[in-house]
């Protein structure tokens, strides 16, 4: 179907019917004159008239030359139109002419015999002013001039989008001859270009007249078929001086170069906006998974539709690892991110669990080697190796995955494991660009990642040495029941130095203690063990509750310059009371049924380790259903409000029916442990019962 014929099934008139005559002799006002033998004027046209000056009534009938030629200028006239007449041999040339006006025009002739059917001679003169003539000409010169030296590729198109013409760039471009591109479409021509578009584009063109600017197009020409080429189209309608439609002129510039240039551009662009992102978005805390979520949730969907965060299962451990050509990889998931590839995810391991790699696999050539592994075109042949299992890989293909990268994280100099990329719905393959993106987002995430690891091994065993150092203890013991809770802080750095204890005495009697150890850490931790060990053995020998401190402070001093608050009482359940003493602490709570809780006036004496200060021991009246309250400043101390503030809070949160310890344990650490409190608690209750 010609694009005339597609044209008209779309509904749309296509340039048809019987073409108007063109105007290019209007624009010359070409002026008709046809003389007898004698040279007297017979025939004259309108454009004679205005060319001239002089009506058909004065025209007809009288000497041309001595009409139009000045008297000097007559046998000159003359001896050209017998030679006319005589040879007839055409003369074209320019003359002066008189104007009726009485002005001299400068015009251009081209004289002709002719003959009737009778034989008889006539002579017919075309005339145009020269000026006009000159101009078009110059016109022309110009046009054919521009045409045939521009750098850019100029086609001539008729009506029915066949080429009239091409000019030599058009010709290097598309690397045919102009011969081989004349009455032929431009899909005949170049069959590997996107040919529709250009040609809807041209006959929206010649339907309208509104130009069409800089229409794209990719395609391959014959000058250089193996390389696909970007070129920038406009296509104007051409019309003669009567408005008759000729065709279309289209302009071919190429802009693959440019083209590039742009998206290269635009991916450093990205690549740039990608790594600001990744600043901003990844390390925001210094937990390990949060962390490697975090790189994840970077790389999806701005560089692959899948991502994987694999640590070496060593490394996690807190251990360098080294593989061998023959080992396998142990890697610990601990991140999956996707972008809507339900099959990709489930193809993926598990956040938290540890797979094993098989040497051949190319996420552990990626982290025995440490270098990048792309593969651009995935074949069927390179599932297996990309997946961990069989299942894993038909997973894969059923999600499409078409290309894959993986990348080590390295911090340090450590491999410490992979980023895994993956595309299923983005077409584009990964290629260098993309390569260089992700080693910036790894190298970038891998020293957050390493800090987490640090920090999360350091914590663990932080926590594991508090924990140690921490008692367990039965709930009911010598006529109190008892219930606890230790909440280690958030920073690693911030761990260690709360402490409780349940210490049963002699005589039934059973000795309660709180402290905090200023400093944190695993010192803190350290001190924390040895000042409980010290309280233990000091306890057994049944001091008073005031001497126990003063030994206390005696043991502080001695640990390295160590400070630490302390509450200590010893509860007897035949005189129902509590000896207590406190050492720069915060003061217990008595809980006592049908009356308000109330913190209990003690002095507050100086925290153990200043040293020279004597303690004051207290007693309080304890009977059966009574509650003491013991605790830590991390419970109830935080930035945005005062002490007493918290303390009330503490009060009113106490003030109600009796409930079971530990429900009261979880309420308190619920409605008073604040996130932004980076302090541990050590929360310690203990209600008096009645002796059996």
């Amino acid at each position: 179907m010609s694009p005339a014929e597609a044209s008209a099934a779309e509904d749309e008139e296509p340039v048809r019917g019987p073409v108007r005559p063109g105007g290019l002799l209007d624009v010359l006002g070409m002026a008709s004159v046809v003389l007898d033998a004698k040279g007297r004027i017979v025939l004259w046209s309108p454009q004679a008239e205005e060319l001239f000056g002089y009506s058909a009534r004065e025209a007809l009938g009288q000497y041309a030359a001595r009409l139009m030629v000045h008297e000097r200028h007559i046998e000159l006239v003359g001896k050209l139109f017998a030679d006319v007449m005589s040879t007839g041999q055409s003369w074209a040339g320019g003359f002066p002419i008189r104007h009726k006006d009485g002005s001299t025009h400068v015009v251009e002739f081209r004289n002709m015999r002719l003959m009737d059917a009778n034989g008889d001679v006539f002579a017919l003169g075309l005339a145009a002013d020269q000026s006009t003539v000159r101009r078009l000409e110059q016109d022309v010169a110009l046009s054919e001039r521009i045409v045939q030296q521009s750098p850019i590729g100029l086609a001539v198109l008729d009506t029915e989008l066949r080429f009239v013409s091409v000019n030599p760039a058009l010709e290097r471009i598309n690397g045919v001859p102009a011969g081989e591109h004349v009455g032929r479409t431009v899909r005949e021509v170049l069959p590997n270009l996107d040919a529709d578009t250009l040609e809807t584009a041209a006959l929206r063109v010649l339907r309208t007249g509104e130009p069409a600017i800089d229409r794209s197009t990719v395609g391959r020409t014959p000058a250089d078929p193996d390389e696909e080429h970007i070129w920038s189209v406009s296509v104007y309608r051409l019309e003669d001086a009567s408005d008759n439609v000729l065709g279309v002129a289209a302009s071919v510039v190429d802009i693959t170069e440019p083209y590039r240039a742009g998206v290269e551009a635009e991916n450093a662009r990205r690549r740039l906006a990608v790594i600001a992102d990744a600043s901003a978005r990844i390390g925001t805390t210094l937990d390990l998974e949060r962390t490697a979520a975090e790189l994840a949730d970077v790389a999806v969907p701005e560089l692959a539709d899948v991502a994987v965060v694999d640590l070496l299962d060593t490394v996690v451990e807190g251990r360098r690892s080294t593989l061998g050509p023959a080992e396998p990889a142990m890697l610990r998931a601990l991140a999956v991110r996707a972008e809507l590839d339900a099959d990709a995810v489930h193809a993926a391991d598990t956040p938290g669990t540890v797979a094993r790699y098989a040497p051949d696999r190319l996420v552990t050539l990626c982290v025995r080697t440490g270098e990048a592994v792309l593969v651009p075109q995935v074949k069927d042949e390179d599932l297996p190796r990309i997946a961990r299992s069989p299942e894993a890989a038909e997973l894969l293909a059923r999600a499409g995955l078409h290309s894959y990268l993986a990348v080590p994280l390295i911090a340090r100099g450590e491999v410490l494991g992979a980023l895994d990329l993956k595309r299923t719905r983005n077409p584009a393959p990964f290629d260098d660009d993309d390569l260089l993106l992700a080693r910036e987002l790894a190298g970038r995430a891998a020293v957050q990642i390493d800090n987490a690891r640090w920090y999360q091994n350091a914590r663990t065993t932080a926590l594991t040495l508090q924990r140690s150092l921490l008692p367990t203890h039965p709930r009911v013991t010598n006529g109190l029941e008892v219930a606890s809770r230790y909440q280690p802080a958030g920073a690693t750095v911030e761990v260690g130095g709360d402490w409780f204890d349940v210490i049963p005495l002699d005589g039934g009697r059973t000795a309660l203690v709180v402290g905090d150890v200023m400093g944190s850490g695993i010192n803190a931790a350290a001190t924390m063990g040895r000042l409980r060990t010290a309280t233990t053995t000091l306890a057994a020998l049944g001091l008073d509750p005031a001497v126990l401190l003063e030994h206390l402070d005696k043991t502080t001093s001695g640990l390295d310059h160590s400070i630490a608050t302390c509450v200590y009482a010893v509860h007897d359940p035949l005189l129902r009371q509590c000896r207590i003493a406190n050492a720069g602490h915060l003061p217990p709570v008595r809980v006592r049924p049908g009356r308000p809780p109330e913190l209990l006036d003690l002095p507050t004496g100086v925290p153990l380790g200043v040293g020279g200060i004597p303690f004051a021991t207290t007693t309080v009246d304890f009977e059966p259903g009574d509650e003491l309250v013991f605790y830590t400043d991390g419970l109830v101390e935080t930035r945005r409000h005062s002490l007493d503030e918290r303390l009330d809070a503490l009060l009113a949160l106490l003030d109600a029916p009796a409930r079971p310890l530990e429900e009261v344990c979880d309420l308190l650490l619920r409605e008073l442990h604040h996130p932004d409190n980076h302090d541990d608690v050590a929360l310690l209750i203990a209600r008096a019962q009645e002796l059996p």
